[in-house]
Protein backbone atom coordinates (compact mmCIF):
# COMPACT_ATOMS: atom_id res chain seq x y z
CA UNK A 1 0.00 0.00 0.00
CA UNK A 2 2.59 2.60 0.77
CA UNK A 3 6.84 2.11 -1.01
CA UNK A 4 9.05 0.72 1.44
CA UNK A 5 13.06 1.98 1.07
CA UNK A 6 15.05 -0.15 4.04
CA UNK A 7 18.40 1.90 3.18
CA UNK A 8 19.90 4.04 6.09
CA UNK A 9 20.61 7.45 5.23
CA UNK A 10 23.67 9.14 6.49
CA UNK A 11 22.73 12.83 7.58
CA UNK A 12 24.62 15.84 7.53
CA UNK A 13 23.63 16.98 11.23
CA UNK A 14 24.98 15.64 14.63
CA UNK A 15 23.20 14.98 17.58
CA UNK A 16 24.02 15.96 21.11
CA UNK A 17 21.45 15.24 23.67
CA UNK A 18 20.87 14.94 27.63
CA UNK A 19 23.05 16.03 29.77
CA UNK A 20 26.38 16.56 30.80
CA UNK A 21 28.15 15.98 27.23
CA UNK A 22 31.71 18.32 26.95
CA UNK A 23 32.37 19.62 23.26
CA UNK A 24 35.34 20.85 21.79
CA UNK A 25 37.06 21.03 18.40
CA UNK A 26 40.58 20.98 17.02
CA UNK A 27 40.90 22.55 13.14
CA UNK A 28 40.21 19.32 11.64
CA UNK A 29 38.33 17.55 14.75
CA UNK A 30 34.91 17.79 16.70
CA UNK A 31 35.42 16.08 20.13
CA UNK A 32 32.23 15.06 22.29
CA UNK A 33 33.38 13.09 25.56
CA UNK A 34 30.38 12.45 27.74
CA UNK A 35 29.68 8.95 30.26
CA UNK A 36 33.43 8.26 30.28
CA UNK A 37 33.32 8.21 26.47
CA UNK A 38 35.35 10.08 23.98
CA UNK A 39 34.03 10.44 20.30
CA UNK A 40 35.69 12.42 17.20
CA UNK A 41 34.28 12.81 13.92
CA UNK A 42 35.60 14.84 10.94
CA UNK A 43 34.31 18.28 11.12
CA UNK A 44 33.58 18.00 7.09
CA UNK A 45 31.28 15.51 8.54
CA UNK A 46 29.52 17.84 10.67
CA UNK A 47 27.66 20.21 8.71
CA UNK A 48 25.10 21.36 11.53
CA UNK A 49 25.36 20.32 15.26
CA UNK A 50 22.32 20.17 17.23
CA UNK A 51 23.13 20.25 21.44
CA UNK A 52 19.72 19.42 23.44
CA UNK A 53 19.68 19.53 26.67
CA UNK A 54 22.50 20.45 29.23
CA UNK A 55 26.26 20.43 27.80
CA UNK A 56 29.27 22.41 27.91
CA UNK A 57 31.01 24.01 25.12
CA UNK A 58 34.64 25.50 24.52
CA UNK A 59 34.07 28.40 22.45
CA UNK A 60 36.57 26.25 19.70
CA UNK A 61 33.09 24.10 18.39
CA UNK A 62 31.46 27.24 17.60
CA UNK A 63 34.35 29.28 16.05
CA UNK A 64 35.87 26.11 13.82
CA UNK A 65 32.02 25.00 12.87
CA UNK A 66 31.30 28.54 11.59
CA UNK A 67 34.29 29.34 10.13
CA UNK A 68 33.90 25.70 8.34
CA UNK A 69 30.17 26.96 6.85
CA UNK A 70 28.35 24.61 9.42
CA UNK A 71 25.18 25.66 11.92
CA UNK A 72 24.70 24.94 15.40
CA UNK A 73 21.21 25.00 16.55
CA UNK A 74 20.17 24.59 20.44
CA UNK A 75 17.15 22.96 22.15
CA UNK A 76 15.77 22.52 25.55
CA UNK A 77 15.82 18.63 26.79
CA UNK A 78 12.16 18.22 25.05
CA UNK A 79 13.00 19.18 21.92
CA UNK A 80 11.73 23.10 21.83
CA UNK A 81 13.75 25.21 19.90
CA UNK A 82 15.61 27.62 21.18
CA UNK A 83 18.13 29.48 18.34
CA UNK A 84 20.64 28.87 16.21
CA UNK A 85 23.80 30.20 14.96
CA UNK A 86 24.67 30.29 11.57
CA UNK A 87 27.73 32.02 9.31
CA UNK A 88 28.05 35.05 7.65
CA UNK A 89 26.31 34.12 4.08
CA UNK A 90 25.11 31.36 4.75
CA UNK A 91 22.05 30.79 2.51
CA UNK A 92 21.14 27.17 2.33
CA UNK A 93 18.56 26.90 4.78
CA UNK A 94 16.30 29.93 2.58
CA UNK A 95 16.92 27.74 -0.23
CA UNK A 96 15.54 24.33 1.87
CA UNK A 97 12.69 26.66 3.20
CA UNK A 98 12.19 28.35 0.01
CA UNK A 99 11.47 25.26 -1.77
CA UNK A 100 9.12 24.39 1.23
CA UNK A 101 7.11 27.28 0.76
CA UNK A 102 7.00 26.38 -2.94
CA UNK A 103 6.18 22.93 -2.75
CA UNK A 104 3.06 21.38 -4.52
CA UNK A 105 1.18 20.98 -0.43
CA UNK A 106 -1.45 18.57 -1.92
CA UNK A 107 0.97 15.63 -3.30
CA UNK A 108 3.13 15.74 0.10
CA UNK A 109 -0.23 15.85 2.04
CA UNK A 110 -1.57 12.98 0.26
CA UNK A 111 1.70 11.04 1.03
CA UNK A 112 1.04 11.91 4.50
CA UNK A 113 -2.49 10.77 4.68
CA UNK A 114 -1.73 7.85 2.99
CA UNK A 115 1.59 6.43 5.50
CA UNK A 116 -0.81 7.49 8.23
CA UNK A 117 -4.05 5.58 7.45
CA UNK A 118 -1.90 2.86 6.00
CA UNK A 119 0.41 2.47 9.48
CA UNK A 120 -3.36 2.62 11.59
CA UNK A 121 -4.70 -0.61 9.48
CA UNK A 122 -1.61 -2.60 9.72
CA UNK A 123 -1.37 -1.87 13.49
CA UNK A 124 -4.99 -3.12 14.11
CA UNK A 125 -4.24 -6.05 11.62
CA UNK A 126 -1.47 -6.85 13.78
CA UNK A 127 -3.69 -6.84 16.97
CA UNK A 128 -6.59 -8.67 14.96
CA UNK A 129 -3.90 -11.29 14.70
CA UNK A 130 -2.66 -11.50 17.67
CA UNK A 131 -6.26 -11.51 19.85
CA UNK A 132 -8.16 -14.74 20.04
CA UNK A 133 -11.72 -13.04 19.57
CA UNK A 134 -12.32 -10.45 16.63
CA UNK A 135 -11.19 -6.70 17.07
CA UNK A 136 -13.34 -5.39 14.71
CA UNK A 137 -17.14 -4.96 14.18
CA UNK A 138 -18.75 -5.91 10.68
CA UNK A 139 -17.44 -3.42 7.95
CA UNK A 140 -15.37 -1.81 9.94
CA UNK A 141 -12.01 -3.43 8.37
CA UNK A 142 -13.96 -2.80 4.75
CA UNK A 143 -14.35 0.98 5.87
CA UNK A 144 -10.77 1.41 6.60
CA UNK A 145 -9.63 -0.37 3.71
CA UNK A 146 -11.72 1.87 1.57
CA UNK A 147 -11.01 5.25 3.35
CA UNK A 148 -7.30 3.96 2.33
CA UNK A 149 -8.25 3.63 -1.66
CA UNK A 150 -10.51 6.87 -1.31
CA UNK A 151 -7.47 9.01 -0.42
CA UNK A 152 -5.97 9.12 -3.83
CA UNK A 153 -8.79 10.81 -5.61
CA UNK A 154 -9.36 13.36 -3.08
CA UNK A 155 -8.47 16.74 -4.73
CA UNK A 156 -8.99 19.49 -1.99
CA UNK A 157 -6.96 19.39 1.53
CA UNK A 158 -10.46 19.49 3.29
CA UNK A 159 -11.35 16.51 2.09
CA UNK A 160 -7.97 14.38 2.59
CA UNK A 161 -8.04 15.68 6.35
CA UNK A 162 -11.68 14.79 6.81
CA UNK A 163 -10.85 11.44 5.81
CA UNK A 164 -7.45 11.07 7.84
CA UNK A 165 -9.51 12.38 11.13
CA UNK A 166 -12.32 10.04 10.43
CA UNK A 167 -9.79 6.85 10.26
CA UNK A 168 -8.11 8.51 13.55
CA UNK A 169 -11.13 8.28 15.15
CA UNK A 170 -12.18 4.93 14.31
CA UNK A 171 -7.99 3.89 14.91
CA UNK A 172 -8.10 4.89 18.69
CA UNK A 173 -11.74 3.18 19.46
CA UNK A 174 -10.85 0.08 18.19
CA UNK A 175 -7.45 -0.10 19.83
CA UNK A 176 -9.41 0.97 23.18
CA UNK A 177 -10.56 -2.73 22.70
CA UNK A 178 -7.67 -4.31 23.50
CA UNK A 179 -7.14 -2.36 26.98
CA UNK A 180 -8.99 -3.17 30.11
CA UNK A 181 -11.73 -1.27 30.04
CA UNK A 182 -11.37 -0.61 34.20
CA UNK A 183 -8.24 1.65 32.82
CA UNK A 184 -10.98 4.23 31.10
CA UNK A 185 -9.51 4.66 27.54
CA UNK A 186 -12.38 4.75 25.04
CA UNK A 187 -10.79 7.36 22.45
CA UNK A 188 -7.97 9.78 22.05
CA UNK A 189 -9.34 13.15 23.73
CA UNK A 190 -7.51 16.64 24.01
CA UNK A 191 -5.71 17.73 26.88
CA UNK A 192 -5.97 17.62 30.38
CA UNK A 193 -6.46 14.20 29.99
CA UNK A 194 -8.84 12.68 32.55
CA UNK A 195 -7.24 8.16 31.72
CA UNK A 196 -3.90 6.92 32.13
CA UNK A 197 -3.62 5.67 28.57
CA UNK A 198 -4.53 9.00 26.97
CA UNK A 199 -1.84 10.50 29.28
CA UNK A 200 0.20 7.80 27.95
CA UNK A 201 0.20 8.34 24.99
CA UNK A 202 0.50 12.07 24.79
CA UNK A 203 3.84 11.53 26.79
CA UNK A 204 4.94 9.12 23.58
CA UNK A 205 4.13 11.90 21.40
CA UNK A 206 5.68 14.48 22.77
CA UNK A 207 9.11 12.35 22.76
CA UNK A 208 8.63 11.68 19.20
CA UNK A 209 7.60 15.28 18.37
CA UNK A 210 10.72 16.27 20.04
CA UNK A 211 13.54 13.76 17.96
CA UNK A 212 11.21 14.56 14.88
CA UNK A 213 11.74 18.75 15.46
CA UNK A 214 15.26 18.53 16.03
CA UNK A 215 15.93 16.39 12.80
CA UNK A 216 13.74 19.05 10.65
CA UNK A 217 15.52 21.93 12.40
CA UNK A 218 19.05 19.71 11.74
CA UNK A 219 17.88 19.71 7.49
CA UNK A 220 17.41 23.26 7.62
CA UNK A 221 13.08 22.62 7.55
CA UNK A 222 10.73 25.19 9.04
CA UNK A 223 9.35 23.16 11.67
CA UNK A 224 5.71 25.22 11.43
CA UNK A 225 5.41 24.85 7.74
CA UNK A 226 3.46 21.52 7.41
CA UNK A 227 1.21 20.06 4.66
CA UNK A 228 -1.55 17.77 5.91
CA UNK A 229 -0.90 19.84 9.22
CA UNK A 230 -1.18 23.57 9.64
CA UNK A 231 -0.06 26.13 12.59
CA UNK A 232 2.77 25.79 15.05
CA UNK A 233 5.07 22.32 14.63
CA UNK A 234 2.96 21.64 11.94
CA UNK A 235 5.48 20.01 9.58
CA UNK A 236 6.56 17.85 12.35
CA UNK A 237 3.03 16.53 13.11
CA UNK A 238 3.48 15.54 9.16
CA UNK A 239 6.67 13.57 10.01
CA UNK A 240 5.71 11.84 12.76
CA UNK A 241 1.81 11.16 12.52
CA UNK A 242 2.83 8.06 10.16
CA UNK A 243 5.05 6.78 12.94
CA UNK A 244 3.19 6.63 15.96
CA UNK A 245 1.26 3.30 15.60
CA UNK A 246 4.85 1.69 15.47
CA UNK A 247 7.03 3.86 18.01
CA UNK A 248 4.64 4.98 20.23
CA UNK A 249 0.95 3.68 20.78
CA UNK A 250 2.56 -0.21 20.24
CA UNK A 251 3.97 0.41 23.66
CA UNK A 252 1.65 1.93 25.06
CA UNK A 253 -1.11 -0.63 24.20
CA UNK A 254 1.72 -3.57 25.14
CA UNK A 255 1.79 -1.79 28.86
CA UNK A 256 -1.61 -0.98 29.47
CA UNK A 257 -2.57 -4.67 28.08
CA UNK A 258 -0.04 -5.80 30.58
CA UNK A 259 -1.55 -4.25 33.64
CA UNK A 260 -1.41 -1.32 35.21
CA UNK A 261 -1.91 -0.78 39.49
CA UNK A 262 -3.48 1.25 40.94
CA UNK A 263 -0.48 3.53 42.21
CA UNK A 264 1.10 4.29 39.24
CA UNK A 265 -1.02 6.72 38.44
CA UNK A 266 -3.39 9.03 39.89
CA UNK A 267 -6.40 10.56 38.06
CA UNK A 268 -9.04 13.29 39.49
CA UNK A 269 -11.50 14.90 37.82
CA UNK A 270 -9.34 17.47 36.03
CA UNK A 271 -6.32 15.75 35.32
CA UNK A 272 -4.31 12.37 35.27
CA UNK A 273 -0.46 11.80 36.52
CA UNK A 274 1.80 8.62 36.03
CA UNK A 275 3.87 7.97 38.63
CA UNK A 276 7.69 7.74 38.87
CA UNK A 277 7.75 3.49 38.56
CA UNK A 278 5.23 3.97 35.37
CA UNK A 279 7.15 6.99 33.75
CA UNK A 280 9.89 5.67 34.17
CA UNK A 281 8.88 1.91 32.80
CA UNK A 282 7.40 3.79 29.83
CA UNK A 283 10.16 6.15 29.12
CA UNK A 284 12.65 3.25 28.72
CA UNK A 285 10.23 1.33 26.16
CA UNK A 286 9.69 4.75 24.18
CA UNK A 287 13.55 5.18 23.94
CA UNK A 288 13.95 1.27 22.50
CA UNK A 289 10.91 1.73 19.81
CA UNK A 290 11.62 5.12 18.89
CA UNK A 291 13.81 5.14 15.97
CA UNK A 292 15.73 8.04 15.23
CA UNK A 293 17.54 6.64 12.52
CA UNK A 294 14.31 6.26 10.37
CA UNK A 295 13.16 9.94 11.66
CA UNK A 296 15.86 11.03 10.66
CA UNK A 297 15.91 9.13 7.09
CA UNK A 298 12.38 10.10 6.67
CA UNK A 299 13.34 14.40 7.21
CA UNK A 300 16.00 13.36 4.28
CA UNK A 301 14.04 12.27 2.21
CA UNK A 302 10.91 14.97 2.15
CA UNK A 303 14.09 17.44 2.28
CA UNK A 304 14.89 16.06 -1.10
CA UNK A 305 12.01 15.95 -2.38
CA UNK A 306 11.42 19.46 -1.85
CA UNK A 307 14.96 20.72 -3.36
CA UNK A 308 14.71 17.93 -6.60
CA UNK A 309 10.76 18.57 -7.29
CA UNK A 310 10.30 14.94 -6.57
CA UNK A 311 7.66 12.83 -5.13
CA UNK A 312 7.28 12.39 -1.65
CA UNK A 313 7.40 8.75 -0.07
CA UNK A 314 6.46 8.22 3.37
CA UNK A 315 8.59 5.05 4.67
CA UNK A 316 7.01 2.21 6.50
CA UNK A 317 8.73 0.71 9.46
CA UNK A 318 7.26 -2.53 9.72
CA UNK A 319 9.58 -5.26 10.14
CA UNK A 320 12.67 -2.70 11.03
Amino acid sequence: MVKEQCIIVPVPWYLVSGFGAHLKATPRALIVQKNGNTEELPLSRVRHLLVMGGHSLHTSVISRLLASGSCISFFEADGEPLGVLRPFGFRYDEVVKEAQAKAFSHSFALAVAKGSVHSRIQALIWLQDHKDEPLFYEGELEILEKSYAELEFLVRMEELRRVHRLVSDMYYEILARTIPPELGFRRRTARPHLDVVNTMLSFGYGLLFGNACVAAIGAHLDPDMGFLHKGKGGLVYDLIDPFKPTMVDSVVSAIARGGIAEEDYECSPSRCILGDELLQALTKALQQRIRQDIIDEQVVALQGALIRNEDYLVLSCEGR
